[in-house]
């Protein structure tokens, strides 16, 4: 073996390597080749290979790695492993408050009038049910959403989901997610103003700089006074980024941006399966300042190329440290909005004291009634509303028995004449042809006999239903609701009834073949005879004959002219 390789990978082994003026001086220690002619014996040839340079290395090289391994702790860097345990240790998870003043998500997303509850958008920005299109796939357009009152949280956390697609395999520009003093509406910067106090993270897809470090993340802090450098994508402003493809993936992307205790952290979920907790870490700044105040907001702009920017989601938490209490809500508005609100209750009250005294001026005969009897309570408008339905099913229940009389009345006249009918009959010639037999017109007979008797059953249950009705509008009367409903079904089941019978008894009434013919009509006089119709059809036919030629020659004398 090599001189030195023992301690050569001994130390290699601990991170370490061995110098090469180190392993000179290694090798030059050996002893001298003896010279020629001499020898030594056999056991001092042996003792030399135990007791050389080589040897005397070895205690060095126990020692070195004795020390070497109580110099590194079971942290990897040294120290106490007890107080390297403690250290690894993960810290308490901080209280997480859901914020919905600061925060939208679909369905329902918007109301009826367009508008985000507590929330502002601008520019080219347009919500629906179920997400907010920022920046449509449009050339130049710029949007953006802000939260309309102020957050004061010391520590927050936000979740951020949203969508960038395009037909292209470049996009732009991109989409910003804002923590700023004030908001900003418009601007160049993303679709937001420049000049912002505050932090932003921007979802840059579009490479300006050319060296292709795009679609990134990236954090830029501002204090008010500095201008976006967008020509070379805020590279030397950034306090961090991380290159992430967020454009056309098959699962929104979301973005988890968290401030706790002075450091800003993003985690973001790539997109590429659908499980919403698959966060990766992306950057991260520590002991940054931002203002104590702030408004939320995202935005996003469109350049020569165009995305569709849609935000499906913005969640807000206020974060709490570990053995504190959460913040009220009292102690969450400032004592200038609750002087604001109770100035408008106190207007409120005082508009009411003087609307009741104009009501008392005005109708004087009701000042020593209750106020409360003036109004109707939720029980007296249930019950008029019961009142007002069974009345509109007593004035149905009305019209329908007077379409049964008037189906009577008809039914009665048919029978009627039916009767005449087969007096008439009876007196006549048995077996003429277009006559039926006495038998068939006795089963007709029968028949619309029994329909008239289920005629009257129906009036009369009409009538008991017309009763019951108006034993129902009383108020001690209960369970009168169903009863009545069940005779207009009974009532609809006996019209289709008699509807039936009516069809089927003029259908089997008179058979086909043996229908009464009708009384020949006497012959009508005739105005024209066959010698005038032949001489009107020769003329016309000559007419027309000679009307076509003169045509033909009057179309050949006009080619002549051309």
């Amino acid at each position: 073996r090599r001189p030195g390789a023992g301690l050569n990978l001994a130390l290699g082994s601990l991170g370490l390597r061995q110098s090469p003026s180190a392993l000179l001086a290694v090798r030059s220690s050996r002893a001298p080749p003896p010279p020629a002619g001499l020898r030594f014996p056999e056991s001092k040839m042996a003792g030399s290979r135990l007791w050389g340079p080589r040897a005397k290395a070895r205690p060095l090289l126990c020692a070195l790695l004795l020390s070497l391994s109580r110099f590194v702790g079971s942290d990897g860097m040294g120290g106490d492993p007890a107080a390297a345990g403690a250290a690894s240790t993960p810290a308490a998870a901080p209280h997480r408050r859901f914020e919905y003043k600061y925060s939208f998500k679909g369905p329902h997303l918007v109301q009826s009038d367009g508008i985000v509850p507590f929330w502002a958008h601008a520019g080219n920005a347009i919500p629906s049910s179920d997400q907010i299109r920022i920046a449509p796939s449009l050339k130049s357009q710029r949007g953006s959403v802000w939260t309309k009152s102020k957050a004061a949280f010391e520590n927050w956390e936000i979740e951020v989901t949203f969508r960038v697609t395009g037909r292209g395999r470049i996009g732009a520009d991109g989409l910003a997610v804002w923590y700023t003093e004030n908001q900003g509406l418009e601007g160049p910067v993303f679709g937001s103003a420049d000049l912002w106090n505050g932090v932003g993270i921007f979802f840059d897809s579009f490479d300006n700089d050319g060296k292709k470090n795009n679609p990134a993340v990236v954090i830029i802090g501002n204090n008010g006074q500095i201008h976006y450098d967008h020509q070379n994508d805020g590279a030397n402003q950034a306090l961090a980024s991380c290159q992430r493809d967020f454009r056309n993936k098959p699962y929104p992307v979301r973005a988890k941006i968290t401030y706790y205790q002075k450091t800003l952290t993003v985690m973001i979920n790539n997109g590429f399966t659908p499980d919403k907790n698959d966060y990766e870490f992306c950057a991260k700044v520590e002991n940054m300042v931002i203002p104590a105040q702030g408004h939320f907001g995202i935005s996003a702009a469109t350049g020569g190329l165009a995305d569709d920017h849609d935000v499906l989601s913005f969640l807000t938490f206020q974060l709490t440290e570990p053995g504190k209490e959460p913040p009220t809500a009292d102690k969450e508005i400032s004592e200038k909005e609750k002087e604001k609100y109770q100035e408008e209750f106190e207007h409120f009250q005082q508009e009411l004291d003087k609307k009741k005294e104009e009501f008392q001026k005005d109708h004087p005969d009701l000042q020593g009634h209750p106020a409360d009897e003036i109004f109707e309570t939720v029980g007296d408008r249930e019950l008029r509303q019961i009142f007002e339905g069974q009345n509109r099913i007593h004035l149905e229940i009305k019209q329908l028995n007077r379409q049964l009389d008037m189906i009577l009345d008809e039914q009665r006249r048919y029978v009627t004449s039916l009767s005449e009918e087969v007096s008439k009959r009876g007196a006549g010639v048995p077996g003429q042809q277009g006559q039926i037999s006495q038998q068939e017109l006795d089963t007709v007979v029968n028949t619309q006999h029994e329909i008239l008797r289920q005629v009257n059953e129906m009036k009369n249950s009409m009538s008991e239903t017309v009763r019951l009705v108006s034993g129902i509008q009383h108020p001690g009367s209960a369970g009168g609701v169903y009863e009545t409903t069940q005779h207009f079904n009974d009532i609809k089941e006996h019209l289709h009834v008699v509807k039936r019978d009516i069809d089927h008894l003029v259908q089997r009434s008179v058979p086909s073949n043996e229908r009464p013919k009708c009384p020949e009509l006497p012959p009508f006089p005739s105005c024209l005879s066959t010698m005038h119709f032949i001489i009107f059809v020769a003329v016309q036919t000559l007419l027309f004959i000679g009307y076509i030629m003169y045509r033909t020659q009057q179309e050949a004398a006009a080619k002549k002219f051309f």
